[in-house]
């Protein structure tokens, strides 16, 4: 039994019965505020492209899964569990997100190697006060929709989070606390009489080292890859979206798009619950 989920902020009912249309699917089903399961779909064909055009998501579920047949779900924080990069709104506080938020792009689209670019924006914040991080947190920092409720709806189950972050430990740590997430990882940055150094405290977590805790926590969990999701934005949460069954390409850049398992451009992050309702 396969089915054809269809999501998003607004879903007319001409839209869902010409998609049902295109694919062959028999019937439709509603299973949320604006998502619905198009049952026994007979072909993809036309069906990514309609929906384009009608800004809506879409997911070809091959073999139908209960959302507690899944075990962990890593995310990444920035432009993904979080609305923001966090490093460029740091650097907007200091009058130089421009630039900032160029080499974060570059970076997100593959064309500069992370270590590389994390290099160059610190190297641009050395002498800023720690208090710009905590003026970002508290003043812009904001959760991507629907994150509050899948998170609740995980925990609910019995499934653990997983945030894996190239970002910073000043803010997953505190998001850790604020959503009760079960494990996180990411870079610290190096302080010096309460001004940063433009440096970070050890390794720069970068897409193998999200990719290795994503491993090291499947296996220390017992689990099998087929139990894993992961959420990812950028070039550098390929790696680990990659030792998961389900990789959900979240807003994300193209390169992502093209390599994950479903895409949401519209919905928000508890679009997850619709797939596997």
């Amino acid at each position: 039994m396969s089915y054809l989920v269809i999501q998003g902020i607004e879903v007319e009912t001409p839209d869902l019965k010409e998609i049902a249309k295109l694919s062959g699917s028999t019937r439709i089903e509603g299973i949320g505020n604006n998502a619905f399961r198009l049952h026994e779909y007979k072909t993809q064909q036309g069906v990514p492209e309609y929906c384009a055009k009608a800004e809506l998501d879409f997911a070809f579920v091959p073999v139908p899964r209960k959302l507690s047949d899944f075990g962990l779900v890593a995310m990444d924080m920035d432009s993904t569990l979080i609305t923001i990069e966090c490093i460029d709104e740091i650097a907007d506080i200091q009058g130089i997100k421009p630039q900032v938020a160029a080499i974060t792009a570059s970076a997100m689209r593959g064309e500069i190697e992370y270590h590389e670019s994390l290099r160059r924006r610190l190297a641009l914040l050395e002498g800023l006060d720690e208090t710009a991080l905590l003026r970002v947190y508290e003043e812009r920092l904001r959760l991507s929709p629907g994150a509050e409720r899948m998170l609740e709806r995980l925990r609910s189950l019995g499934i653990k989070t997983l945030l894996v972050s190239s970002g910073f430990t000043f803010f997953t740590e505190r998001l850790k606390h604020r959503l009760s997430l079960d494990y996180t990882l990411s870079s610290e940055l190096e302080f010096k009489n309460g001004k940063l150094t433009g440096k970070v405290v050890g390794r720069i977590v970068d897409a193998q080292i999200k990719a290795a805790k994503l491993r090291e926590l499947r296996d220390a969990l017992r689990l099998k890859r087929e139990q894993i999701i992961a959420f990812g934005d950028g070039a550098n949460d390929l790696a680990m979206m990659a030792e998961a069954s389900v990789s959900i390409a979240y807003h994300a850049k193209p390169v992502v798009r093209e390599n994950a398992t479903y895409c949401f451009d519209y919905v928000g992050l508890d679009g997850l619950l619709s797939l596997y309702a």
